[in-house]
């Protein structure tokens, strides 16, 4: 595929349709969970859902990033909904949250994004993969009393996430298990090199299928009474009888309420932390992105902003962009934003035409599918790609995952900013590089020297100067007098690198990783000393 095909989303459907499809199967009970989790209407999950994916899909330039209603603000709404005295009231302070994202987005306050180190990033992916991991054994067992959508610690039916899968074993469900064996059975067979070499295969993903056989199995099971699996353990997605019905759904937001300070302080809360998910979910999906495209992230608050505005007038739930979906996204094979407009489309005209198939879906297949998502978020080489990077990258990593998993996701975050930021500062904070410009070829010439220490607090101006380089180029990075240089910093590097060739810059590195504890990427060797 030629790099100037990668970000067209015409080309790439025939990618883009199918991981889309899957988006939407796992997306449509995470949103009617997180919806019942903030103790606001179910369809309040599904509004949100199609206006992240089209609304959102279409203005964002990430082109993996998916977005919907998050988790992480389930608390805040819930509490919200009952302070302002209704969900009518509350619908206001997610208007007022969109119009204050739109002037993040207009004040560029997007360069937040670049501030977060990578080691926390990591430890945010693996926390989140465990936590996935683990919240969906329950389900894949057939122990459906917590919502689908629920990744805090502490859950909403009283249980935590390791009670929980206690609890499950007076629950375990014949019919369920067989469910889950077969279609984790079918999505390992799919990773095979075997499998992935048929062509048919590119076209019906596994996922897909395990959807498809999930519901043949339910309707299979249905002559057993052993084995009948229940609407308890099914998609439970309120079905509307004519179009009239499905837009009675939608709630309009109280103006009158204007009035109430309470609402301006909710709305404050609400773009912050909704803006925070975001910019946090940027960051680790740019990572995940075998192309290392980067998201322009004062473009995607912007988009953020006009779908919190759109959803809060239609009665939905705050909108951010989500890790799981755009996990999901990326790990089904999805190339651009395309897939995420899918996503939207289906889960609008599903919703409308066919929502008795979609109820005839068992958790468990999706909870399979999601075990499968999890696993690789927190793939044990992760754990020793971080612990090669050195002790303070290994335990900021360590403390970001673990406080993910026994708090949630902003507390996590904070904790590891917090490790990261200490360990940091005891390594000083110094001058990153020095910049020298000359004549070489007839082209121009730039040098780099970075500096004796370089850290992740260098992120944004490394970047910005990278960035800046014009084409036809010949750049020279030199870190021959580097002691110490962040990985987030090698990773700004490399992906300069990998994106030179198509501005026709010519790049050397000179001891970029000699005598250094950071390791290149995998996928990557840089060539040292120019050669």
């Amino acid at each position: 595929m030629k790099s100037s095909d990668n970000l067209n989303p015409l080309k790439n459907l025939k990618y883009d349709i199918p991981a889309g499809i899957v988006v939407f199967l796992v997306a449509l009970p995470l949103s009617l969970g997180i919806a019942m989790a903030s103790g606001a209407p179910l369809y309040s999950g599904i509004i949100a859902g199609f206006i992240g994916g089209i609304v959102v899909g279409a203005l964002s330039g990430s082109p993996l990033g998916v977005s919907g209603p998050a988790a992480g603000l389930a608390v805040i709404v819930l509490n919200a909904i009952t302070d302002l005295g209704g969900f009518e009231i509350f619908l206001v302070a997610v208007v007022l949250a969109g119009i204050l994202q739109l002037i993040f987005g207009f004040a560029r306050a997007g360069i937040v994004a670049y501030y977060f180190p990578s080691a926390v990033i990591h430890g945010m992916l693996a926390g989140i993969g465990i936590v996935i991991f683990l919240k969906q054994i329950p389900h894949a067992f057939g122990y459906d009393v917590d919502p689908e959508g629920d990744f805090s610690f502490f859950q909403v039916d009283g249980e935590n996430t390791f009670s929980e899968i206690m609890k499950m074993v007076d629950y375990i469900h014949p019919g369920v298990i067989i469910v889950t064996a077969v279609s984790l059975f079918i999505l390992i067979l799919w990773e095979t090199k075997a499998f992935k070499k048929l062509k048919w295969t590119k076209v019906f993903s596994g996922p897909m299928v395990v959807v498809v056989i999930g519901i043949l199995f339910n309707k299979i099971f249905e002559s057993n009474p052993q084995l009948r699996i229940g609407t308890e353990h099914l998609v439970a997605l309120p079905i509307a009888g004519s179009f009239e019905d499905f837009l009675g759904n939608f709630t309009f937001p109280d103006f009158s309420a204007l009035g109430n300070t309470q609402i301006y302080i909710t709305a404050v809360v609400i773009a912050v932390v909704g803006s925070l998910e975001t910019l946090l979910s940027v960051e680790a999906i740019d990572k995940q992105d075998p192309y290392r495209r980067i998201t322009p992230t004062n473009r995607e608050l912007r988009a953020q902003g006009v779908g919190n505005v759109i959803s809060g007038l239609i009665g939905g739930l705050p909108v951010t962009q989500v890790i799981v979906r755009s996990s999901v996204n990326q790990q089904t094979g999805g190339k651009t934003k395309a897939s995420t407009i899918v996503h939207g489309i289906m889960m609008l005209v599903s919703v409308i035409t066919i929502p008795q198939v979609l109820n005839m879906i068992p958790l468990s297949s999706l909870a399979a599918i999601l075990l499968t998502v999890g696993y690789k978020l927190a793939k044990p080489e992760l754990f020793r790609r971080m612990h090669r990077q050195g002790k303070g990258q290994f335990i900021s990593f360590l403390v970001t995952m673990l406080a993910i998993v026994f708090t949630d996701l902003l507390i996590g975050i904070g904790l590891g900013m917090v490790v990261a930021i200490s360990i940091i500062l005891y390594n000083n904070y110094k001058v990153p590089y020095q910049l020298t410009k000359e004549k070489l070829e007839g082209r121009h010439r730039i040098k780099i020297l970075l500096s004796e220490d370089v850290t992740f607090l260098n992120k944004a101006s490394i970047l910005k100067s990278l960035d800046q380089i014009p084409n036809e180029t010949i750049v020279e990075i030199d870190a021959s007098n580097t002691k110490f240089i962040h990985p987030d910093v090698c990773e700004i590097i490399e992906d300069f690198i990998i994106n030179a060739k198509a501005r026709d810059i010519r790049v050397s590195v000179v001891d970029l990783y000699k005598n250094k504890t950071t390791e290149p990427l995998e996928h990557f060797k840089v060539t040292e000393n120019g050669k």
